[in-house]
C-alpha cells in the first residue's frame, strides 16, 4: 500500500502567503518563501504553490517567487495559476515546478489538458478543480458545480463529469479545492471527495477545511484520499508538518515520517 501524502498549500497574492474563508476575505499571513523552507524540513511530503490571482487578473504566473521556493525544496512542487499552454507550463518547469497544475484554462479550454499531458507527461499534469455544492439538478447530477477564476464564475459543469473528462484527457492527478469547506477549519467535505476518488482511477487530494489531525484521518480513509492538504493549520502555528504525520501514524495511516 502506498504512503498517503502530507502537502502544504501556499496560495500566494501578489508575493506574500495568503489565506481565504471560502476564497472570499483574503489576508496576507507571511512570506512564502520561509513558510516552504520550514515545511520541507519538517518532512513535508510535497508542496503546492498557488498564484491565486493569476487567472482572474488575466496575467502570468510569478516566475520569480517560483524559482525563490524551488531554491529552498527539494520534494515535489507543484504549481498553479495563470497557466494557459505548454509555453506558460514550460517557463514554470524551468522555473523549477516539478509538476504544474491547471484549473481555470483547463475548464475553459478543456484541449490544454491534452497539449500539456502529451508535452510533459501525465505525471506532471495536474488538475485542480475548484467545486462548490449547489443541489443536484438536471444540469448537474452530482449536486457539484465546478467554478473558475478563484470561486468567482460559476460554470454550469458538473464536477464528477469534469473530473472523468480530465482524467480522460490526460490529467495524471487532481486536486479537489472545496469551496464550501475552504478556510473553515471544520473538516474536509467528505462526501465530494469520496466521489471523485470512486469516480477516477488516478490519485485524488483533498483541499479545503483542514483544522485538527482526525479531518486528516477522516478524509484519508472515509475520503479515499492519496493526499490531504493543509494550509491554515500549519501556516498559524497550531500544528506541525511533523506532528500531523506521527498522529496519523499511531492511528495506523501509513505515512513517512521524518527520523
Amino acid at each position: 500500500m502506498l504512503s498517503k501524502r502530507i502537502i502544504a498549500c501556499l496560495d500566494v497574492r501578489d508575493g506574500n502567503l495568503a489565506k481565504s474563508i471560502k476564497f472570499v476575505d483574503t489576508k496576507d499571513i507571511g512570506d512564502p518563501v520561509s513558510k516552504a523552507r520550514e515545511y520541507y524540513e519538517d518532512g513535508l511530503d510535497e508542496l503546492v504553490f498557488y498564484d491565486i490571482t493569476a487567472s482572474s487578473d488575466k496575467r502570468n504566473i510569478m516566475l520569480d517567487v517560483v524559482e525563490s521556493v524551488a531554491k529552498q525544496v527539494f520534494i515535489p512542487f507543484s504549481v498553479g495559476g495563470g497557466i494557459r499552454s505548454v509555453e506558460d507550463a514550460n517557463k514554470l518547469l524551468w522555473a523549477g515546478a516539478e509538476k504544474i497544475n491547471v484549473n481555470s484554462a483547463a475548464v475553459q479550454r478543456p484541449g490544454l489538458i491534452d497539449e500539456c499531458s502529451h508535452a510533459l507527461g501525465a505525471q506532471n499534469v495536474v488538475l485542480s478543480v475548484d467545486i462548490a455544492r449547489v443541489g443536484a439538478s438536471n444540469d448537474i447530477p452530482s449536486g457539484y458545480e465546478v467554478v473558475i477564476n478563484g470561486g468567482r464564475t460559476a460554470t454550469g459543469r458538473d464536477a464528477i463529469a469534469w473530473v472523468i473528462e480530465g482524467e480522460q484527457r490526460g490529467a495524471g492527478e487532481l486536486v479537489v479545492n472545496s469551496i464550501d469547506a475552504d478556510g473553515t477549519r471544520e473538516g474536509y467535505e467528505l462526501t465530494l471527495t469520496r466521489m471523485v476518488a470512486e469516480a477516477v482511477g488516478i490519485p485524488v487530494i483533498a483541499s479545503g477545511g483542514a483544522g485538527k489531525p482526525e479531518h486528516l484521518y477522516d478524509v484519508l480513509t472515509e475520503g479515499k484520499a492519496d493526499a490531504a492538504l493543509v494550509a491554515s493549520m500549519v501556516h498559524y502555528g497550531d500544528y506541525t508538518v511533523s506532528g500531523l504525520k506521527q498522529w496519523l501514524s499511531d492511528k495506523g495511516i501509513k505515512v513517512r515520517l521524518k527520523y
